[in-house]
């Protein structure tokens, strides 16, 4: 309702095109910002965490959630009109007619078939949480996880309650805390591989008290990566995992 403009009444019907020539057209017009396969700028994705007055870094075409969420009307009309604001022109100003366009947004929807399947869609699905049970009380595990992120080189940003600013102040849970740290050329170089991993950086581990019993847990890279579906991501989550479980390790032993 903020927008001015009026809203683009798109149907949900399939584009029907040339996709041989839609792939000669993508390699042409498009590959160079969103990739030869659809992957994507370096960065894909619009964060806060890239300054303004640079360009809006081209997004991937094969990832599942956008071509879950596109119609190919939705892609064609983006074609055709462009994206104000980006460097994403009209494609018919530069020269392309409607039915080249049928082709590329045939050629975008084929990227489906080489999607990667999420973990949470595999017969062996990755934890989306990592979790280990402390044989000490929660104060001790508390200093045990700050001790180990910074044998990890990582620098202590803050420790907080779980609950605080979602509950008045002065009641927050004691039992539920979170140590929040950062390494900060590891954050700029995830930023830089995609912006997106902002969701879950700075590094963060909760220590849980439940029944005198506690636990230690964080979000499991590995599992958010395939949900990006940028390979050049993989293997830094990779890394960052077994630093997570390094720490969740040495806390607990």
């Amino acid at each position: 309702g903020f927008s001015k403009a009026k809203a683009a009444t798109l149907t949900l019907g399939s584009v029907q095109g040339d996709q041989k020539n839609g792939a000669r057209l993508y390699t042409k017009y498009c590959a160079a910002c969103h990739g030869a396969q659809g992957e994507g700028g370096k960065g894909t994705g619009v964060t806060f965490s890239r300054p303004r007055d640079l360009p809006v870094i081209a997004p991937a075409l094969n990832n599942k959630g956008f071509l879950a969420a596109a119609s190919d009307k939705m892609i064609k009309k983006t074609l055709m009109e462009g994206r104000e604001g980006t460097p994403m022109q009209s494609f018919l100003k530069q020269g392309l007619s409607e039915t080249d366009i049928n082709d590329i947004v045939s050629h975008v929807r084929g990227f489906e078939r080489h999607t990667r399947k999420l973990p949470s869609l595999d017969k062996e699905s990755v934890s989306p949480v990592l979790v280990l049970e402390s044989s000490y009380d929660l104060k001790t595990t508390v200093e045990n996880v700050k001790a180990a992120a910074i044998a990890a080189n990582y620098r202590i940003i803050r420790v907080q309650e779980l609950d605080k600013g979602l509950v008045k102040e002065g009641k927050e849970s004691p039992k539920e805390v979170v140590i929040y740290f950062c390494n900060f050329g590891l954050l700029n170089n995830m930023l830089a591989l995609d912006p997106r991993v902002g969701i879950f950086l700075p590094c963060r581990v909760t220590v849980v008290e439940r029944e005198g019993k506690v636990s230690v847990m964080s979000i499991n890279p590995r599992h958010m990566s395939a949900l990006y579906n940028n390979a050049e991501l993989d293997k830094a989550c990779d890394e960052m995992t077994a630093i997570y479980e390094t720490i969740l390790e040495e806390a607990t032993l």
